[in-house]
């Protein structure tokens, strides 16, 4: 209880600071100029700037197109011309605004490259820096860069009439007047203007502005009103003290009447209200794995706050040698702590949403086939301590140049330990988990090539039974079904979309999006390239081509083919047709098995499987 008091008070204090930050919200829309390069178009520019994520196959670009009437279609994009394109303006750690965009790298990129040409000056080689570990000279293939793009909401000091703004990259040979003749302003706005950017010169060719936008409908929005009484820093400061005061009254009435339970730690008291079968990593209740003479380390009965200091001297001041990962919230670095190997996930401040919901949700929810939360630490930053993982992730394997191919029957029982985790979370705890982010590279390997799914920052909650509420869209490109990317309508089936396009990466090796020669222009999602093979007059043949050609001819090309099929199932365009996660296990199993004979035929014809994947 006193460690879980000192957490809240830790964010607390964040919120404390960020009353008197230079800014403390944002604004729900802002657009970005976007210089359309020779070769650029729709498609890309959307996937940069994440405003219309969804699977290629149903891909929607109106959120662009209704802020850019001058184009006439979406195949159509006029190159050295400009796109205006909506993202939301968020207030970034209480210092600034901005939104932060992630790029997912590929070979050769460099920051220069990604600020200048992916995108088109928005933003710049120090921000990039600033924002990501990587050193410049060393940004890995596949990892993903924290793009941050500023904004603006409006300054009401100026005017009122104004809340929606471009954020306009300037470049060579423009002015203050072409400026304005491109955003479609009056030469009359024109002191208006640089009133937006004192001390701006609009010649330099280089630097931001901002520049008064147009709603969808061509017409300026208002700046919206301030909650009228009490200021909002005044407001922030009331409602953070009445929750200092109930923490201290809470822990005045927990010190009183529970006194005699000293030693309970976070860990081991949520751990106590878990479902029987779900036990604990080992399979145990809390008490036997406290008891256990076997077990070395830390277990669940020590305390799981560390020190800054501890971790440091672990990681030998998380040096890059001890580095074995990067993630879209920090780094991973390797350590050996208190006797046992581990992995420490060290997360900017901005992340702490992501790191509240992982530290809840993996103190709660215990599983062989969900990686292991063992500590964390809210000093300087905030820091993850999870159980060492030896292979990797699972995209490594696929992809991983110096990596062995995974044989068929590794990857079958791959799937099938990722489900079982997944099962778990959707279907064996109260209220569900979904975890919104499903993709090879939070499928960890251990050294006995069983799997267990990680990175649990953006799950969700959701009441058994419940309505799907909206929410805003968060998770990884090509992964994301299209009820979720259109809607933000959020279900376990979400997760089992995800899980379907895992299915087909195990097949083929592919990424998620294809890239035709290596270009994001010419691109297709994984799961159309499956469904024409499927609707292919023999199927299998064209199956062929699709699978990893790593794999030579040791695979059963018939089991192959069933997995693409409960593939194709887990995707379909209707979630309400997507199989349950039980039924993903139950079919996986069955494809395991050597013993059974499971055709394609039976799979479909079988009404009680029919059933159970309908969800019914």
């Amino acid at each position: 209880m006193l460690k879980l008091i000192s957490v809240l008070l830790f964010f607390i204090s964040i919120s404390l600071f960020s009353v008197e930050s230079r800014c403390s919200r944002g604004c729900d829309l802002a657009l970005a100029s976007y210089y359309v390069w020779q070769g650029a178009n729709l498609t890309f520019i959307s996937e940069v700037l994440n405003s219309s994520i969804v699977p290629f196959s149903t891909l929607n670009f109106d959120p662009i197109l209704i802020y850019n009437r001058q184009v006439p279609n979406k195949d159509s994009v006029q190159a050295f011309s400009r796109l205006n394109v909506p993202f939301p303006c968020d207030c970034i750690n209480g210092d600034f605004l901005g939104h932060v965009f992630t790029f997912s790298v590929r070979p050769g990129d460099t920051y220069d490259k990604i600020a200048s040409e992916y995108y088109s000056g928005l933003t710049t080689v120090d921000w990039l820096q600033r924002f990501n570990s990587y050193p410049p000279t060393n940004i890995p293939d596949s990892g993903v860069v924290n793009v941050v793009v500023n904004c603006s909401c409006g300054d009401p000091i100026i005017s009122r009439d104004y809340g929606l703004f471009i954020t306009y990259p300037l470049r060579q040979n423009e002015t203050l007047n072409t400026v304005l003749t491109q955003t479609n302003l009056s030469s009359d706005l024109s002191s208006l203007v640089q009133s937006y950017n004192p001390g701006v010169n609009f010649s330099s060719g280089a630097g931001l502005v901002y520049i008064p936008g147009r709603d969808a409908d061509n017409s300026f929005r208002p700046l919206k009103s301030s909650t009228p009484g009490l200021s909002g820093g005044v407001i922030a400061g009331v409602s953070i003290a009445a929750i200092v005061v109930a923490l201290l009254l809470a822990f005045g009435i927990y010190a009183r009447f529970f006194r005699k339970r000293k030693g309970t730690t976070l860990l081991s008291t949520v751990s106590q209200d878990l479902p029987a079968e779900g036990g604990n990593v080992f399979g145990e209740s809390p008490a036997a794995v406290a008891s256990s003479p076997g077990l070395t380390g830390i277990t669940v009965d020590k305390s799981v706050e560390f020190s800054y200091e501890e971790l440091a001297q672990a990681t030998d001041n998380f040096s890059l040698a001890n580095k074995i990962g990067e993630g879209g919230f920090g780094a991973v670095y390797y350590a050996n702590l208190r006797g046992e190997e581990v992995a420490i996930k060290k997360m900017d401040m901005q992340a702490s949403k992501e790191f509240l919901a992982e530290l809840k949700v993996l103190t709660h929810v215990h599983h062989l086939n969900l990686v292991r939360l063992i500590g964390y630490c809210v000093e300087g930053s905030l820091f993850l301590v999870y159980e060492f993982i030896e292979n990797g992730n699972l995209s490594q394997h696929l992809r991983g140049q110096s990596r062995e191919p995974l044989p068929w029957s590794n990857r079958v029982q791959i799937a099938l330990d990722s489900a079982r985790g997944l099962e778990y979370i959707h279907e064996h705890t109260v209220p569900v988990y979904i975890h919104r982010d499903i993709k090879p590279a939070n499928i960890l390997i251990d050294k006995k090539f069983r799997a267990k799914v990680a990175d649990f920052g953006l799950t969700k909650l959701t009441e058994v039974g419940s309505a799907s509420i909206p929410t805003r869209l968060v998770g990884t490109f090509g992964y994301m079904p299209p009820e979720y990317a259109q809607y933000g309508d959020v279900s376990p089936k979400v997760d089992v979309y995800a899980f379907g396009v895992v299915l087909y990466e195990l097949i083929s090796a592919k990424e998620a999006i294809v890239k035709a020669n290596g270009s994001l222009a010419e691109s297709k999602g994984l799961v159309a390239l499956f469904e024409d093979a499927l609707d292919e007059p023999d199927p299998k043949e064209a199956f062929r081509k699709l699978v990893d050609e790593r794999l030579g001819d040791n695979y059963p090309l018939d089991a192959v083919f069933k997995m693409a099929q409960l593939a194709k199932a887990c995707t379909h365009e209707n979630p309400q047709l997507r199989p349950s996660m039980r039924s993903i296990v139950v079919a996986l199993m069955t494809l395991s098995s050597s013993t059974e004979d499971w055709d394609v035929g039976s799979f479909y014809e079988n009404q009680a499987l029919v059933n159970l994947m309908a969800g019914r």
